[in-house]
């Protein structure tokens, strides 16, 4: 079948293979670029579940292991075939989902074959999984010297009470030691399988091409999902409302979070994603009356930015940037909150600021890759990403007022700080 959205000129074919697998094919007609996400609805915070009548708990950083080990199979280089095939192959982890794609401009078919028997085939000896201990472990040291890295991973220890968005992507130097191939295969046998994943393509390729490699590679591999466990109940005041700590920065940065309700699932969910993200658009947008406020005062530089984050069972307004003076910066942000609340927006700010926001998520169209994250990050979510601009044009200001007076108050608000380090004592 075949989805029209004529506000965004886009066409989109869309099924589900007889593996259960769901199939979404972004038509680009004349491009030679073309990309493959195969993604799986299991991320980072996803270490509860139930399989086969037994409930199993795994340590933090779980998912993003087993995508390091997902590129290993029995004597051949997975890495090295893509690349003599003319494609790019690449994978991330997220706090809730697993991505594995390519890009390509040829021999599309054999390298789509590639990343549906890699990613459907687990592999995982002692040894290996024993040796990237070690590369990860590395990975979290690298980590943990990157300030951006630390200043986030603090903030999420302040806001959340229990929700293991607490814990790093990567997880931590001891929570990677509890792993062993046993586990890894449990989590692949429960959450890689067609019914809990998504394959999304972009460009000028043939659907039925698409369809019939993902039946012929992936017919067998049909078997029930794991069920998640989400005792993840929080109370919306932040735990810690500020903490600072030193590292080796020229000068402070800082991160800010007001803790929101989950956004949930379907249609509400994206409604609520955008209130959110016309909420920040009001406060830290590049134009808004408090971006320019603190601009002009020497408050914050260039490198200032917010934004609405939602992941599976969690929300939160964010921004941060560098700044001398953080606490001034998150005070003049509970503020400005208060008066948009209080007194909103003249209604021609409002519509503009409506057109820029929705016009950016346009612009991102132009991004095959950016797109069909989106429509994986969506799909698991329980909406058609693509349907964004109508949900746009139906947002009231009245719903922007009411979520920054609901949100941003000092008492879901932590603050984290990391300052230079400024004597001697600091730099033993």
């Amino acid at each position: 079948m075949i989805l029209e959205y004529p506000m965004l000129a886009e066409r989109v074919y869309t099924c589900t293979a007889r593996c259960g697998l769901p199939i979404r094919v972004l038509l680009r007609p004349g491009f030679s670029r073309k990309v493959a996400y195969f993604a799986t609805d299991f991320g980072s915070i996803h270490r509860d579940f139930r399989l086969d009548g037994r409930e199993y708990h795994v340590p933090a950083g779980t998912a993003h292991f087993l995508e390091h080990k997902m590129f290993e199979l029995p004597g051949r280089d997975v890495s090295g075939e893509f690349a003599a095939l003319g494609a790019n192959v690449n994978a991330f982890t997220s706090y809730d989902m697993t991505a594995y794609y390519f890009s390509c401009c040829d021999h599309f078919g054999e390298n789509l074959r590639l990343l549906l028997e890699f990613v459907s085939t687990p592999c995982f000896p002692a040894e290996s999984v024993r040796r990237e201990m070690g590369i990860i472990d590395q990975e979290i040291g690298m980590n943990e010297d990157v300030p951006e890295s630390r200043v986030f991973d603090d903030l999420m220890r302040q806001i959340y009470t229990v929700h293991p968005i607490r814990e790093p992507i990567l997880g931590s130097r001891e929570s990677i030691r509890q792993l062993t191939p046993a586990s890894l295969e449990c989590c692949h046998r429960a959450f890689y399988t067609p019914e809990n994943m998504i394959l999304c393509v972009a460009g000028d390729v043939d659907p039925a091409q698409v369809t019939a490699l993902v039946d012929e590679v992936l017919l067998t591999c049909r078997r029930p999902a794991g069920e998640k466990l989400r005792r993840w109940q929080e109370p919306m005041a932040a735990v810690t409302a500020l903490r600072r700590q030193k590292m080796e920065v020229p000068m402070p940065t800082f991160q800010m979070a007001c803790k929101c309700e989950p956004t949930g699932t379907g249609e509400a969910a994206i409604r609520r994603e955008i209130v959110g993200d016309l909420a920040a658009e009001a406060l830290f947008g590049e134009a808004s009356a408090l971006y320019l406020a603190l601009y002009s005062q020497g408050k914050i530089d260039g490198s200032f930015g917010g934004g609405f984050d939602s992941v599976d069972g969690c929300a939160m307004l964010t921004c941060g940037g560098d700044s001398w003076e953080p606490e001034a910066v998150r005070d003049a942000v509970l503020s400005a909150a208060a008066e948009i609340a209080r007194d909103g927006l003249p209604e021609a700010d409002f519509l503009r600021m409506k057109r820029s926001a929705m016009g950016r998520r346009v612009r991102e169209l132009d991004s095959f890759d950016s797109t069909c994250v989106r429509i994986c990050a969506y799909y698991f979510g329980g909406y058609d990403y693509l349907d964004f601009p109508r949900i746009y044009t139906q947002v009231t200001q009245a719903e922007i007022q009411e979520f920054l007076r609901r949100v941003v108050t000092p008492e879901r608000c932590a603050l984290s700080v990391i300052d230079p380090l400024d004597t001697e004592e600091d730099m033993q």
